[in-house]
């Protein structure tokens, strides 16, 4: 395994100092380290991984000295656009050392929204004529492997990708203190889903994001053997689950439609508030647990506790917009939810954290679709 100090100093020497980048699961002892020993303004948690590439170019531009952007290889999508049109020899030709999460990678077990991710990761890289290589998991291959990726972006100013393996790094405990905004929290985000869901009517239906709140979701319906055909997990697609939310909610506006959003995924495609707000459903509920942490890949922070979510979604046309931190505050919202005018948001400040024997999804994404499908087409 490789120590993420070793990492962290290889590139230190070679004058790469500056992070960005969308947090990842293989990637988190990296990140714990990165987040513990770089300045502020040198590691920045975008809030998506095309904004990653937005800074590290303005870094580049700024000081000449190649960025580092890490990500998940889910968010390789979101690098699409700006490798090709920003940082490409073809453009401007800007250097940019990638660090990649290979989630899926063939022949290792994963979830399976990660599975065509995993098949399509170096194909892409190579489609996009980025020189990439494995990360070496031996501390002795370290230093030559990065000599070469840096010789290659010093000179021809091009992107270089290291692609991660699951257990490349070795553990690393972050220890830098939570904020008080988010040590002050009580209310778990498992006893507010449950809260939410107990409160629905037995027509609505939920769109809930990826990673914890959809699992957390599915334990709940399986321990209240209420079956699954009313959620629409979605296992991947991260930042898009409010969209399919209200592609439901307008064509079906007999029914109340629920997003349950994370704060990480709400800021990551932010705009999606404002064609909510101004296509103005009013069946629609988006529900947003904010624990100021992307909970799903090692807990890094995300700014949700440091912006006004409410007062952002009220300027996007939301007609009703609250927030609630505490589970008596939220059981006397939810008790009126829905006589309040709609869109609407609920923002359910959490604390980080789940419950280590939490399980996942038992039925495919096919069999999820299916079934929600036949659900909201019934009178």
């Amino acid at each position: 395994m490789i120590q993420p100090q070793s990492f962290y100093d290889t590139l230190a020497k070679h004058g790469m100092d500056f992070y960005t980048g969308v947090p990842d699961s293989l990637l988190k002892n990296l990140c714990a380290y990165i987040t513990d020993h770089a300045e502020k303004k040198n590691n920045i948690i975008a809030a998506n991984e095309g904004g990653a590439m937005g800074l590290a170019a303005g870094h580049y531009l700024a000081t000449g000295k190649t960025p580092v952007v890490y990500m998940q290889n889910s968010g390789l999508g979101n690098t699409v656009n700006p490798l090709m049109s920003l940082t490409d020899k073809d453009v401007y030709n800007i250097p940019v050392l990638l660090v990649i999460g290979w989630r899926g990678e063939p022949g290792v077990h994963d979830e399976p929204q990660h599975v065509k991710q995993g098949k399509a990761t170096l194909p892409l890289l190579e489609a996009m004529g980025i020189k990439y290589e494995i990360l070496t998991a031996e501390e002795d291959d370290l230093k030559a492997q990065i000599e070469r990726a840096v010789k290659h972006m010093n000179e021809t100013k091009e992107a270089f990708a290291l692609v991660v393996r699951k257990g490349t790094f070795d553990n690393y405990k972050l220890t830098s203190l939570p904020s008080a905004l988010t040590s002050s929290l009580s209310l778990t985000r498992e006893e507010a889903i449950q809260a939410v869901a107990a409160s629905m009517d037995e027509r609505a239906v939920v769109v809930s994001t990826t990673g914890m709140i959809s699992r957390e979701l599915f334990e709940y319906r399986a321990g209240k053997d209420e079956g699954h055909h009313r959620d629409f997990l979605t296992v991947g697609s991260m930042g898009h689950a409010s969209q399919i939310a209200l592609g439901i909610a307008l064509e079906k506006t007999d029914r109340n439609v629920y997003c349950f959003d994370g704060d990480g995924a709400s800021i990551m495609h932010m705009g999606n508030m404002g064609i909510v707000g101004t296509m103005m459903p009013e069946n629609y509920y988006h529900i947003v647990f904010n624990n100021g942490a992307h909970d799903s890949v090692g807990g890094q922070p995300t700014i949700g506790l440091q912006i006004d979510l409410p007062e952002i979604a009220t300027s996007c046309g939301y007609k009703t917009c609250i927030s609630v931190s505490n589970m008596d505050d939220l059981k006397e919202t939810l008790a009126t939810l829905t006589d309040n005018d709609a869109p609407l948001l609920l923002e359910i400040k959490v604390k980080k954290g789940n419950r280590p024997d939490l399980g996942r999804p038992t039925t495919t994404p096919i069999e999820n679709k299916e079934a929600l499908m036949k659900f909201i087409n019934e009178k």
